[in-house]
Order: C-alpha cells, then sequence, then structure tokens
C-alpha cells in the first residue's frame, strides 16, 4: 500500500474531485458516510454521543456525521468551536445540520463551555476539531477543548487523525494532541500513525476506503509504502522438488564472543529455520561445543582466538555472510571487519557489535558492498550517523544514508522501515511488542543471511525477512503473551509464518 505525505493527500483529493467529478463536498459526505457506517458496527443506539467540530474541513466532516447519526436516531450532542471564519465546506454542512436540526448547534467561539456527556461508560466523543492540514500546536480554545477531552474519561473515536497530530513528523514536547480509542482514518493511514512520538495517540487505526481516484493514487509518486500480505506473497521463491540442500545457499555467519555465545546460537538456528542450505557459523573456540550441541545442524569453525572473532574462513565457500551478532568491541575483531569488507563483493548482513565498531571507525562505511543490509536499532543507528530528534528525522536521515552509500537500511521499530538504495521506504505491518526482548534482532540477522544465501534480492529479503520476523511473533502469542515471548519462540514459530504468507 502506498503511504502519502500530507501534502500529496491533498493533491489526490483535488485530483479526484476533477477527475472523477464529484464537488468536494460531496466527497466529504461520501467521507462522513463511510466513518458513520463504521461507527455503527463498533457502537450501538444506547450510545450517548458528543462530536466536537472545528473550522476547517474536519471540522465539515464531524458536522456531516452528526447529522447522519442524529437522523440514525443515536443520542448526539453538537458543539463547533472557531475564533474566526469556517472553511465553505464547514460552513455549507453547518447549515446543513441547522436545516434539519435547528436547536442543536452549540457554537462556542472564545471560551470552552465544557459539553456534559452522559456520565455513563457508554459516552463516545467523536473528535472532529482538526485534520491533516495543521501545521502548529493547538492554542487557546481548541488548546483548552482538547484538554477536557482527554481528561473525560469518555471514549474517543477521531475522524481522520487524532487532533493536535500532524501527519508526519511529530515533537510530542508541549504538543497537545487528542488521545483517541479509535481513530477512522481517510484512504490511507498517516505516516505518524507508525511513528512513536505520536502513534500511541491514535489507538486502533482503521483505514476507510473513500474512493479517491485510482488513477491519481497511481500516479502521484510516493517515497512511502506499508507492507501487506498480497505484496509480500509475490516475493516468495517456491522451491523445486528437484533441489538439494546446495540449491538454497551456503551461509557464513560471523557471531559471537565469550559470554555471547547464545547470540551466535539464535542467528544460527534462525538462519536454518530461515531456509539456508547449510550455516556455518565462525565464532571464538570457547564457544565450540555450546554452539554444536545447541544447533547441531550447522557447522562451526573456530577462530584461533579462544574469546572473540579475529579473522574468518576462505570466503569463496559461502554465497553471503552475516556479521555482527555478539562478536564484542576488541580492536583485533574491528581489524578483521575492516579486512571483511575489504575481500567481499557481494552483500552481506551487517548487525549489532559491527554496527558499533563501524560507528568508532567511520571510514568502514565505504567498504561495506553496496546492497548489504544494515540493520540497526535508533540508538545504534544514532551513534552511526548523529542524533535525531524523532524517528521522522531519522527516517528522512537513514534514506539520506542508503542512497549515499547504496546500502539497505533495516531501521528497527514497532513498524520496522526498510529503506531502499533509492530512499524507498516499506513499513512492516506485522510484530508485536513481545519482540521487546534479548535475541530478538539476532533471530532477525540470521533470517535475513538465509534469505540472501538462497538468491533473494537484497531489497526483497530485507522486505520478506522484517515481515516473516513479526509474523512468527503475532503467532508466538497464541501460546505466548508479550510480556514471556522470547527470541525462541520467533524461531519456533517461523514454519507457521511460512505457511501462512
Amino acid at each position: 500500500m502506498k503511504l502519502f505525505t500530507a501534502e500529496k493527500i491533498r493533491q489526490i483529493d483535488e485530483l479526484t474531485i476533477k477527475n472523477e467529478p464529484i464537488a468536494s463536498i460531496d466527497l466529504m459526505e461520501r467521507a462522513a458516510q463511510c466513518f458513520v457506517n463504521q461507527f455503527c458496527m463498533y457502537f450501538d443506539k444506547s450510545t450517548a454521543v458528543v462530536v466536537l467540530c472545528g473550522p476547517g474541513n474536519n471540522g465539515g466532516d464531524a458536522l456531516a456525521v452528526a447529522r447522519m447519526l442524529k437522523n440514525a436516531d443515536y443520542d448526539v450532542s453538537v458543539y463547533l468551536f472557531y475564533n474566526g471564519s469556517l472553511s465553505a465546506d464547514c460552513e455549507v454542512n453547518k447549515q446543513r445540520f441547522l436545516s434539519e436540526f435547528p436547536n442543536c448547534l452549540n457554537e462556542q467561539t472564545s471560551e470552552i463551555l465544557p459539553p456534559s456527556p452522559n456520565n455513563s461508560v457508554d459516552t463516545v466523543i467523536i473528535d472532529g476539531l482538526f485534520g491533516t492540514g495543521l501545521s502548529r500546536p493547538l492554542s487557546g480554545i481548541f488548546l483548552e477543548v482538547v484538554n477536557w477531552i482527554n481528561k473525560s474519561g469518555s471514549k474517543v473515536v477521531a475522524i481522520d487523525i487524532p487532533s493536535g497530530m500532524y501527519s508526519e513528523d511529530n515533537q510530542i514536547e508541549n504538543q497537545p494532541i487528542v488521545q483517541a480509542d479509535y481513530t477512522f482514518t481517510f484512504q490511507f493511514p498517516k505516516l505518524s500513525f507508525l511513528l512513536p512520538e505520536a502513534g500511541n495517540n491514535v489507538g486502533e487505526w482503521t483505514v476507510l476506503d473513500i474512493k479517491l481516484s485510482k488513477d491519481a493514487i497511481n500516479e502521484i509518486p510516493s517515497e512511502y509504502y506499508f507492507t501487506e500480505s498480497g505484496f509480500i506473497r509475490k516475493l516468495i521463491k517456491k522451491r523445486s522438488n528437484f533441489s538439494h540442500k546446495g540449491t538454497y545457499g551456503h551461509a557464513l555467519l560471523i557471531a559471537g564472543s565469550k559470554g555471547m555465545a547464545g547470540a551466535s546460537v539464535l542467528a544460527a538456528r534462525a538462519a536454518l529455520r530461515g531456509g539456508a542450505g547449510l550455516v556455518t557459523l565462525h565464532g571464538p573456540e570457547c564457544n565450540r561445543i555450546i554452539c554444536q550441541s545447541s544447533v547441531p545442524e550447522m557447522i562451526f569453525s573456530g577462530d584461533k582466538n579462544n574469546d572473540f572473532c579475529t579473522a574468518f574462513p576462505e570466503l569463496k565457500n559461502y554465497n553471503t555472510i552475516g556479521v555482527g551478532c555478539g562478536i564484542g568491541n576488541a580492536p583485533e575483531t574491528a581489524k578483521m571487519l575492516e579486512k571483511l569488507f575489504t575481500d567481499i563483493f557481494s552483500p552481506c548482513v551487517v548487525d549489532a557489535d559491527a554496527l558499533n565498531i563501524i560507528s568508532r571507525n567511520k571510514h568502514f562505511m565505504d567498504l561495506i558492498p553496496q546492497k548489504s543490509i544494515l540493520t540497526p536499532h535508533p540508538k545504534e543507528f544514532d551513534r552511526l550517523f548523529g542524533v535525531n530528534n524523532t524517528t521522522w528525522q531519522r527516517i528522512q536521515k537513514a534514506r539520506e544514508i542508503a542512497m549515499r552509500y547504496k546500502v539497505i537500511i533495516v531501521l528497527k521499530g514497532t513498524y520496522t522501515v526498510i529503506v531502499n538504495v533509492d530512499g524507498q521506504c516499506y513499513f512492516n505491518s506485522t510484530g508485536n511488542a513481545g519482540l521487546a526482548t534479548a535475541g530478538t534482532g539476532d533471530v532477525l540477522s540470521g533470517m535475513l543471511t538465509a534469505l540472501l544465501a538462497q538468491g533473494y534480492e537484497p531489497i526483497h529479503a530485507a522486505i520478506f525477512g522484517v515481515y516473516l520476523h513479526g509474523m512468527a511473533a503475532d503467532l508466538a502469542l497464541y501460546s505466548q503473551s508479550p510480556e514471556s515471548l522470547i527470541a525462541g519462540d520467533v524461531i519456533e514459530n517461523l514454519g507457521k509464518a511460512f505457511n501462512k504468507v
């Protein structure tokens, strides 16, 4: 699914109005009807509803919603807040509402007289104050309304986007935002829904198809996508009955150090479950017994050093390499990493301690083979490329770095972002809070290495691997909870994840 910035959504709206053709007020009516249809699926007519409307087109949507709900026999109280003029379509919907319900609109322009919803648990507030066009923090009467909403204790449903939230970059310090329980958004999830600075304000979000122009959606370019199952299915390489282990590649993992055998075990198990035909783990000699007894299906290559990696085996025997899981930060390991990047010419996977070593040796970035996959979490990314104030800024920096060095960056998070060498960004749609536990990054690294070994294009390996990783974690919740999930549970559910997609 394509994702768009607020400016490009506005362009799609305009092209829909021009080419359908449809008047803007009629498009607003269509959107409001979609919202009401969804609302009625969640809340029955015993629900007391308070609709809060602002002066722009989001307020126009809210006035149309209020009119439709009242016509559907819901108990609706309607409040319109403004301290200047109304947008043209908001004014039209105000007059439409008054023509049907002349004594039911409470207009407030200077100070808030707090609405008095039914105090029962069935009271629901519909937030229609501001939409995607907001460009500055709320103040005055609108700030008072948002504060009242957030203290009300009622369920809150936002129209398109919670009021106060920007469509992309949000800095939450001193930025009032409605805390919605549900957001029914039009046509596309907004980019900010996927970012931690304000994403929690969205609650459970649902995309409503309001029939914006498919031609406009296809024609207007975007740098952002949301990965869905249909796209993932197209990436899968089907296996031939006449294949053998050599068909699916030989993956080399350089992983582990004294006390960090677990990282290499998790990566190796994930690489095998991820479909690699052969997996060799190169690690310090002290980890040999642990690794070979834990993962008998792999080959162990012992480093001449007992405690950490200082070299690597002959590279011609391997289809791809994953490096970094638990390797530590010894100077000898850093020298090994520099030589590795100098000697290899095909894409590899770079994770964990390898990224930390690069952060102290920035010139290593110039040595990394093009289309390699780097998998930093936010702190690792900031150590590598400088501190960013928000996730949106970090994504823009990742786009810049990916295009400069021609590498793929997997920026891990709730909606992990895969940034391609051309700057295109793919937000992952799977996964849950259970992944916030030690070792899940090692599992992902092993999976990505396995997919590269099988001949997947690097960007497809990154998108598919991240999706599978999250799907396995989601399937693990059938027997675990987010609190109890561990990295091994993700590995154990990879087979189910492959089958599901």
